[in-house]
């Protein structure tokens, strides 16, 4: 049985954790091995899929060609569709609201939480129209939102609740793994992500009859597939059957390919180090902001019983004398990496902004629909973690102490 690979901090301080490794190396070349024969089956894929499974708490694990893919496929398996409304932050990769266009949907955007920057179960309340059918809340920054919150509204509106877990991998919400909570969850592997195959995505679920639904919107409809491991295409048996009927359903083509799985089961494998690496680099920048007695940058606040996974380490910037832009200049020119900007807000961007979808399209997509969100977006400054070298990251924490104190 494949399982998880321990890990020591020992081990990460020697820079011995590399972001591809041999396992990495080993997998793909089995695959190539193969020959891409039929017969070889979908070996990797059904092991990354039992493993994901298992390691996020679900019943079913689906393995996608990317992260937007797998939102879409969801909300579409879920029934929704033209004529629908499901709510969705503007703090966050644009994907998440795409999707829900993909779907033929209408995303609707509630406000985020002054201090954690996540989704605001409130806000959400005040969203929510007779045509609203889901909430696709994101765990900003390796963050959860208020999961207890949004469950109770999701739960007392009959609502669709899909988690956007893309980048929190292992975090944890009062016990429970983030990612186990929904009615499904969206995970990315996209090469920024705690784990990766350069582009992959996977949805979970305990719900069979959705997990089918699911499979089937990721197989080309294949009336053969369905919610278990592995069954993500068609036999030999049946192919082969001049009266087979193949095609239940209309469906994507959204199968995540071998070479990819493969990559992914090594890095699963691997995972706890990998998620270790960030939460390290976290630790030692936020001892820079801690040693350096800093008012004016304020890292996001966890809610107690909420394990951060770290996919990046994010600070606001809350002083009117120093911009966005001096800061950002003044750490880079002192020898730091360089800050990444949050994504400006998603109903500000030019493919959404003041544009009409629906005709009973109720939101107008131009300032001052979510203020919080307006006010935290530009303030935001975001601190690589994927380091695998930690003297690196010590001279990281170095500069960044350099440039607060140069203010």
């Amino acid at each position: 049985m494949t399982t998880l690979s321990p890990y020591s901090v020992d081990t990460l301080y020697r820079g011995d954790t590399p972001r591809i490794s041999a396992r990495e190396r080993e997998y793909v070349l089995a695959v190539l091995d193969s020959q891409f024969r039929t017969s070889a089956g979908s070996s990797f894929t059904k092991q990354l899929e039992d493993l994901f499974a298992r390691t996020f708490e679900s019943k079913y694990a689906i393995a996608f060609t990317n992260g937007t893919a797998t939102m879409h496929a969801a909300l579409a398996a879920a029934g929704i569709g033209p004529g629908d409304e499901v709510i969705v932050p503007p703090l966050t990769m644009a994907s998440t609201s795409f999707a829900v266009l993909h779907a033929g949907a209408l995303p609707v955007f509630a406000d985020i939480d002054s201090d954690s920057w996540t989704l605001s179960p409130a806000s959400v309340e005040e969203r929510i129209t007779p045509r609203t059918r889901a909430i696709l809340p994101v765990s900003i920054f390796g963050l959860a939102p208020d999961m207890d919150g949004l469950v109770d509204i999701a739960s007392r509106h009959k609502l669709f609740l899909l988690e956007d877990d893309a980048q929190c991998f292992l975090g944890k919400y009062k016990g429970r793994v983030i990612g186990s909570i929904g009615d499904a969850s969206s995970f990315s592997f996209q090469s920024s992500k705690h784990m990766t195959c350069g582009e992959g995505g996977m949805i979970t679920t305990n719900d069979e009859q959705l997990a089918t639904a699911i499979r089937r919107m990721n197989s080309l409809g294949y009336a053969a597939v369905g919610a278990a491991a592995g069954k993500g295409k068609i036999t030999r048996e049946t192919i082969q059957d001049p009266l087979y009927e193949r095609h239940s359903s209309v469906g994507y083509n959204y199968r995540m390919s071998e070479l990819c799985a493969a990559v992914a089961l090594a890095q699963l494998e691997r995972l706890p180090e990998l998620v270790a690496l960030r939460g390290l680099s976290a630790r030692i920048l936020n001892d820079a902001i801690t040693s350096s007695c800093s008012e004016w940058l304020k890292p996001q606040a966890i809610p107690g019983g909420v394990t951060h996974s770290w996919w990046s380490y994010v600070l606001k910037l809350d002083r009117r004398d120093v911009s966005w832009y001096d800061f950002r200049d003044r750490f880079r020119a002192a020898g730091g990496d360089g800050i990444y900007a949050a994504w400006r807000l998603t109903y500000l961007e030019p493919a959404l902004r003041g544009g009409k979808f629906a005709a009973h399209q109720t939101q107008s997509f131009d300032k001052g629909l979510c203020p919080m969100a307006e006010s935290v977006q530009p303030k935001l400054l975001q601190f690589k973690t994927n380091y695998t070298d930690m003297q690196r990251v010590e001279n990281q924490a170095r500069i960044l102490r350099q440039t607060i104190e140069s203010f």
